[in-house]
């Protein structure tokens, strides 16, 4: 992206890019789900996440140290291999497992849970935050779009997701929110674009070895891979990893945390529209309520950090005024 990735330090960027930043992360990380989604049809899905993040990581370490940036030290290598675990592994990995068995739309839904786990983290582990009834209602709300999603007993039409596929994603979106609470404690690059590649490089070699302990190279053939598979691939490491990415870095260096923040409600929404249009996944009342559900309770809980965020803000000022 060098049209954006150019813009000056100081320098006001037109309105024209920011809105091709925000169209950017709100479509190419929506769309990512599909194409998870038509990628382990074909390929497995441990060696699947394994390519794209080898390779992201590969590429954009190699753009990065050619601009001269520094490379991470032992200990950032360490933080970044923990992180991996957590966030490429545990999140990425289970996410590619469970689009095995549950809708790209339905998938991007159940990890909109993760501000929900990221304030119980924040609650329970840093103690940073309080248990008020307005987040206590967020994560009611929350768990009832869930409880939706994976319920038998309710007569929602459409069938429930599978239950192996939703305890996955449960870990998945659980394993983020402790990556983000250590995230803020661990000795990571302050460039927050090493700090990705050399997360993704640790991680790509992680589920590389994942992928062989669970031996899925057997039976697996290249050659009978179809050019649609390697073209969601393709898509993945260039347009979600790369592209979205630079975006995203650059987006928050000129928009507020919380107007940059709307992705997590907006992901779902273009996931689940394209999983209908493009993938024939389902889209009734079952799905529809789960996700408005859910969608509500992002929107509590991020716009009550948000609240927060500005307040303290508020105060430090006036205090060095």
């Amino acid at each position: 992206m060098p049209a954006i990735a150019g813009v000056r330090a100081g320098e006001r960027p037109a309105a024209w890019k920011k809105l091709l930043a925000f169209a950017i992360i709100y479509f190419v990380w929506g769309s990512t789900y599909l194409a998870i989604r038509v990628g382990v049809r074909e390929v497995p899905p441990f060696l699947l996440a394994a390519m794209r993040f080898l390779l992201a990581g590969a590429l954009l370490y190699a753009w990065l140290v050619a601009r001269g940036e520094r490379s991470p030290r032992w200990r950032e290598w360490l933080s970044a291999t923990l992180l991996a675990v957590l966030i490429l592994v545990l999140d990425y990995g289970m996410l590619f497992w469970a689009e095995q068995r549950v809708p790209s739309g339905v998938a991007a839904v159940m990890l909109a849970t993760i501000p929900a786990f990221m304030a119980l983290s924040e609650i329970i582990v840093l103690r940073t935050q309080q248990l008020t009834m307005r987040l206590a209602l967020a994560l009611l709300v929350g768990i009832a779009g869930v409880a939706v999603l994976v319920s038998h007993s309710l007569l929602l039409g459409g069938a429930p997701i599978a239950a192996r596929g939703a305890a996955a994603l449960i870990l998945a979106a659980l394993s983020w929110s402790v990556a983000s609470v250590l995230t803020r404690i661990l000795p990571l690059p302050e460039s927050k674009a090493m700090s990705a590649s050399a997360q993704m490089l640790a991680g790509g070699v992680l589920l590389a070895i994942a992928s062989a302990a669970l031996e899925e190279y057997r039976g697996f053939h290249p050659a009978m891979v179809s050019r649609e598979a390697w073209l969601a691939l393709a898509y993945l490491i260039v347009f979600g990893s790369i592209v979205a990415f630079t975006a995203y870095v650059w987006l928050i260096h000129h928009e507020s945390p919380t107007k940059v923040g709307t992705y997590a409600y907006v992901n779902p929404v273009i996931a689940v529209l394209l999983g209908y249009f493009f993938a024939g996944e389902a889209l009734g009342l079952r799905t529809i309520l789960g996700t408005a559900l859910v969608l509500v309770s992002v929107v509590l809980i991020t716009t009550a950090r948000a609240k927060k965020e500005a307040g303290a803000t508020a105060v430090q000022q006036a205090v060095t005024d």
